[in-house]
């Protein structure tokens, strides 16, 4: 059976890169371009792991990542998230269980996840 990873990415052309690149390495993948009713697709399609955009690392930008890593029902999927913050690594402190900065290297992002579902299994 694959391993399902949710995305969650703003930029629609980054989001098409990283659906064909999961696609590729024989991973199922629901794609998202905002976080509206996001805990409802996470329900539904199950993730393995969470690939997740944060733009900064603030309160309401890290928000998200918090909200599921506390939730009951999904604190146990694995958060790695995307950004081009210089400051991004805080994010890993508050919630996050990998961080990949943007650019970021193909099969870099692709061993973090591994890495990330092997260690959750």
């Amino acid at each position: 059976m694959k391993k399902r990873v949710l995305v969650i990415e703003n930029d629609r052309d980054i989001l098409e890169l990283i659906s064909l690149v999961l696609e590729e390495a024989g991973y199922e993948s629901s794609l998202h371009t905002t976080e509206r009713n996001i805990f409802e697709h996470i329900t539904a399609f199950g993730p393995d792991a969470i690939l997740l955009d944060i733009v900064k690392p603030t309160l309401e930008g890290t928000e998200l990542c918090r909200q599921i890593k506390e939730a009951e029902q999904t604190s146990h999927i694995p958060v790695i998230v995307l950004s081009t913050h210089p400051q991004i690594q805080k994010v890993k402190e508050v919630c996050a269980d990998e961080v990949v900065p943007k650019p970021f290297d193909i099969d870099g992002l692709l061993e973090i996840l591994e890495e990330q579902l092997t260690s959750n299994n």
